[in-house]
């Protein structure tokens, strides 16, 4: 957490990071032309400092590269010392269209990206998001369902057994990366929104674990209600597996 206060201490990287809360996914040009005084060498260096703190993470595509903001270390600073006792918002990430061609899903540029670096192996991290009895400590009190085959669904229940979100998985590589749609059930208009589609991708680093979550065609209503959702659930998982212990209960 030091380096996520350092890195947010300086004016450009806080306007840096309201210009990626406002659009999501911007280029270095498009991040330049924000600070005109600036070089583009002083702006790569700023944003340099964000990736390393994690707020900030980037997507090549082609010969682009997009970034996006990371709200995951700020929700764990808000959870530890500012809002422990708030009411988080409820909320996953829901809303897109499935595209398939040729039996595989086209990758296109995200929507949003989360990220956060985990103190475990693939393994814990993978039990964490695939165990029903791990997913009600951190995913708004909800059991994961599924039999983790592609096809299958994936479905989220409270604890009274009705669900709260239902979904299919479209490709799987335990305990490395999995594809899926993601339809919210809790709201109608959300749910007129259609499925969203998320890829959740670990990767072994430094003795830590690296999850990303990738989403991407997401619904106006569902982006706006509940990105916050999914950086909570992040920071909850990541909670869990390193101390054992769910995030403080909401008031």
């Amino acid at each position: 957490m030091d380096e996520v206060f350092r890195a947010i201490n300086d004016p450009s990287r806080r306007l840096l990071l309201d210009a990626l809360y406002e659009s999501d996914g911007q280029t270095l040009g498009e991040l330049c032309a924000l600070l005109p005084e600036m070089t583009r060498y002083g702006v790569m260096n700023h944003l340099r400092i964000l990736e390393k703190s994690e707020l900030v993470t980037t997507q090549k595509q082609g010969r682009q590269k997009f970034h996006y903001l990371n709200p995951v270390p700020i929700r764990l600073i808000q959870d530890r010392w500012i809002s422990r006792y708030a009411e988080p918002r409820v909320g996953a990430i829901a809303g897109v269209k499935a595209r398939l061609e040729t039996g595989a899903h086209k990758m296109d540029k995200p929507v949003h990206t989360y990220k956060s670096f985990i103190r475990a192996s693939l393994d814990e991290v993978w039990d964490a998001i695939t165990n029903p009895e791990k997913t009600s400590q951190y995913y708004y009190g909800t059991e994961v369902e599924s039999d983790w085959e592609v096809g299958s669904t994936l479905n989220y229940r409270y604890p009274d057994g009705s669900l709260a979100s239902d979904g299919v998985i479209l490709a799987i590589d335990p305990p490395k990366r999995i594809e899926f749609t993601f339809r919210a059930l809790w709201d109608e208009k959300l749910a007129a929104e259609g499925p969203a589609r998320e890829v959740w991708e670990l990767v072994e680093s430094n003795g830590s674990v690296e999850l990303k979550i990738e989403i991407y065609e997401i619904g106006p209503l569902s982006l706006e209600e509940f990105s916050g959702g999914l950086a909570y659930i992040v920071a909850g998982l990541k909670t869990l597996v390193e101390t054992g212990e769910p995030l403080a209960p909401s008031a």
